[in-house]
Order: structure tokens, then C-alpha cells, then sequence
């Protein structure tokens, strides 16, 4: 049997070889390349994530406080009976002062059963000084009786003992002393605390008709309605003829000599705020600041509007700030001096734990738990957890986990 062998020549060894180096390159090419894309996608992946440098320093809370002006009184006024009223001295907008007369009913009625009452209070106070007389003159001419029936009665009582007298008068003039004992003692008996029983009910008779009077002469105080107090007359419904219903509101007296602010604030606010806090109190309308001064923290929270009241008393000297109009202010209050705070935005919380990512020197972030202390609108105070000069996530937190590299942005 007969064998063929082909002879490789050297220029096909040659031949060979470069194409083996060829595909060498080709494969080195595509390995280096695709090496390169994975290092670009890894790094197009991290994320970008602002940081802030931790530092100490003063904590405060910034307080809005925005409400409207209220008059320091506003009160209505309105009759106490009901009555026809005869006159009526103000008008809409007038000043008055403290007890000025604003309106009049009807007394004529009041006037006649004063006078009534006042001559029967007077006949009453002449039959008490009647009574009095005849009781004292009565006790007076008892008392004497009385006495002289006791010495009359010793006497016979001696003579009975000597017998210079019978039984039987004896038995005589005891009766005799008897009865005017008795009747002395009907008459003085009715004495309580110094006065007579007789005398005492025409007292009260007269005490009754007298208070009875001065009664009257209270509702006829009353049907003259007055200013409590000096303020601007706000509202008349009051006119000559018409009749008063007693409890209609017939005037509104303002005293716009003081004015407040009212305003509502949340729990944290409230627990910081305190009475006596001058602020500046700015009101829009009018284009101008006032001073004022916080003199009202309400102690508990209003249960409808879950929020605490607090009131400014603002200096109104020209009468130029009205009730009713938007007022704005705000105080700074020094909640921490020197403390390590962050942003709100960098304080996370899962399953009640607070925590905030730290960036490590070689660009990966730290998962690190917090304790947190006091708050106020954009800030966290740090008690545990944080070192000042590090550097806090902000931003991306949603993105991270811990060990993670990222990118930062501009600080």
C-alpha cells in the first residue's frame, strides 16, 4: 500500500505564525476593550450624592408667628329691661369716654313706683319707731309694776311671819306679785340681741320696702345705658320711639387704644416660646413696623385646631393700626450653643432607627446610626453618632448602601 505526505515548507510555517500573532491581537484588542467598558459602566454607576462638613456651632430656631390684630375691647352693649327709648346721644363713630350716657328709656313708669315704694319704705320706718315707743313704754310701766308687787309681797311675807296678817292676805298680795311677774316677763321675753320681737318684724318690714326701693332705683340706673369703658362707638342700632328689647345688642364700643396680635403656633414652637420676647411686628396695609412684646403663651393645646395661642401686645400710640388686619413676625431663639447639628435631609429613619450615611476619605460611604436631640424647622442636633469635621450624605441617600463608592458633587 502506497502512503502521500505533504512536506511543510518553511514559508508556511512562517505564513502560520502571523496569523496565529494576528488572532492574538485581535483577541487582546477586544479583551482590553471590553475591560474598558465595564470600568466606565461601573463608574457611570456610582452615585452622585451632595455632602456637608460637620462643624459645631450655635444652634437656633427661626419662629414665624402671623395673625391679625385685635383690639384690646370690642364689647356690645345692650339694655338690661325692655323699654322705649326716649333718647339717644351718639352716632356712629364718636368717641366717648367712661360712663357717658349713650342712650335713655322710658322712666316715667320706674319714677312713680320709686316714689311709691319710697313712701311706703318711709311709713314703715314710722310705725317701727311706733312699735318701739309703746313696747319700751309698756316694759317700762311692767317692769315698775313688777317691782313694786315684789317689795309689796316681802313685806307681807314679814308680816305674815309675826302674825300681823292672815293666810288669806298673804295669799292675796302673792297672787298680785304673780301676775305682774308674769306680765314683765311677756314683755321683756321677747327680747333677742337687744331688740323686740314686736320691733324687729316692723324692722324688717321696713328693710324689706326699703330694699324693695332701692331695687327700683337700680333698674332706673340700669335703663340709662352707659360707656364701661372710652373707646369709638362701632355699631348704633338705637333710635328715639323704638322700642329696647332687653339683651338686643343696640351699640359696639372699640377701644382700639391697644392693640393685639393673636397667633397660633405648633407644639415645638410653643415648648421654646416665652412671655416677654420683644419683636418687631410688621403690618403689611399700613406699610410699617411696630414694636411689640409677647405676653401670652397659651398653656395648653386648643383641642380643635391642635395648635397653642399665643397673643402680642403691640404699642399703638397714633390710633392708626385698626382690628383685623394681617400682622407678621418673627423671633430667634438660641435653642444650643455650640453643638454638632445636620440638615433634616440627611437624617434617615428605618424601623425607628435615625441614621445618616458618612463619606469615607477613600470615597465610599458609611452607614452610621444617630441620636438625635433637639429640632427645630431645617436642622437635627447630633448627641451621638457624628464627630465634627466629618462629612454627611445629604442627597441620593435612597441609592447608598454601606461601603458603597459615590461620586460627589460640588460641596
Amino acid at each position: 500500500m502506497r502512503h502521500n505526505f505533504t512536506v511543510t515548507t518553511k514559508r508556511q510555517k512562517l505564513a502560520a505564525g502571523g496569523i496565529a500573532l494576528i488572532l492574538l491581537a485581535i483577541a487582546l484588542y477586544v479583551y482590553m476593550g471590553m475591560g474598558k467598558d465595564n470600568m466606565q459602566k461601573v463608574r457611570r454607576n456610582s452615585p452622585v450624592v451632595e455632602v456637608q462638613e460637620v462643624v459645631r456651632a450655635d444652634m437656633g430656631r427661626h419662629i414665624v408667628l402671623s395673625g391679625q390684630t385685635v383690639a384690646d375691647a370690642s364689647i356690645s352693649l345692650a339694655p338690661k329691661y325692655n323699654g322705649r327709648i326716649t333718647a339717644v346721644y351718639v352716632e356712629l363713630g364718636d368717641w366717648v369716654e367712661e360712663g357717658q350716657v349713650l342712650m335713655v328709656q322710658d322712666l316715667e313708669d320706674l319714677d312713680i313706683s320709686i316714689a311709691q315704694n319710697a313712701a311706703a319704705a318711709g311709713a314703715a320706718r314710722a310705725d317701727v319707731r311706733e312699735t318701739a315707743a309703746t313696747y319700751n313704754a309698756n316694759l317700762s310701766s311692767k317692769k315698775n309694776a313688777y317691782e313694786l308687787a315684789s317689795a309689796k309681797y316681802e313685806r307681807q311675807k314679814y308680816l305674815f311671819s309675826i302674825g300681823a296678817i292672815s293666810q288669806d292676805k298673804l295669799d292675796s298680795v302673792e297672787a298680785e306679785y304673780s301676775a305682774a311677774k308674769a306680765a314683765y316677763e311677756v314683755l321683756a321675753n321677747q327680747q333677742a340681741g337687744g331688740m323686740a320681737a314686736a320691733i324687729e318684724s316692723k324692722e324688717l318690714l321696713a328693710a324689706k320696702q326699703e330694699h324693695a326701693t332701692e331695687a327700683l332705683e337700680k333698674q332706673r340706673s340700669d335703663m340709662i345705658l352707659r360707656a364701661p369703658r372710652s373707646g369709638i362707638i362701632a355699631y348704633r342700632n338705637a333710635e328715639v320711639g323704638a322700642m329696647a328689647a332687653a339683651g338686643t345688642k343696640a351699640f359696639t364700643l372699640v377701644d382700639n387704644g391697644h392693640i393685639n396680635v393673636d397667633c397660633t403656633i405648633g407644639e415645638n414652637d410653643a415648648a421654646i416660646l416665652q412671655a416677654g420676647m420683644e419683636v418687631n411686628v410688621t403690618i403689611d396695609a399700613l406699610g410699617k413696623d411696630f414694636l411689640g412684646k409677647i405676653i401670652f403663651v397659651s398653656p395648653a393645646m386648643d383641642e380643635d385646631s391642635k395648635s397653642y395661642r399665643v397673643r402680642v401686645s403691640l404699642d399703638n400710640p397714633d390710633n392708626t393700626v385698626k382690628a383685623g388686619l394681617f400682622a407678621h413676625t418673627a423671633v430667634d431663639i438660641l435653642q444650643r450653643p455650640q453643638t454638632i447639628f445636620v440638615p433634616q435631609s440627611a437624617v434617615l429613619t428605618r424601623n425607628g432607627e435615625q441614621y445618616v450615611f458618612v463619606l469615607r476619605e477613600d470615597g465610599t460611604v458609611e452607614r452610621r446610626v444617630v441620636k438625635i436631640g433637639l429640632l427645630n424647622d431645617v436642622s437635627e442636633e447630633i448627641l451621638e453618632g457624628l464627630a465634627e469635621g466629618e462629612k454627611v450624605v445629604l442627597t441620593n441617600q435612597d441609592k447608598l448602601q454601606d461601603g458603597m463608592k459615590v461620586k460627589v458633587a460640588a460641596e
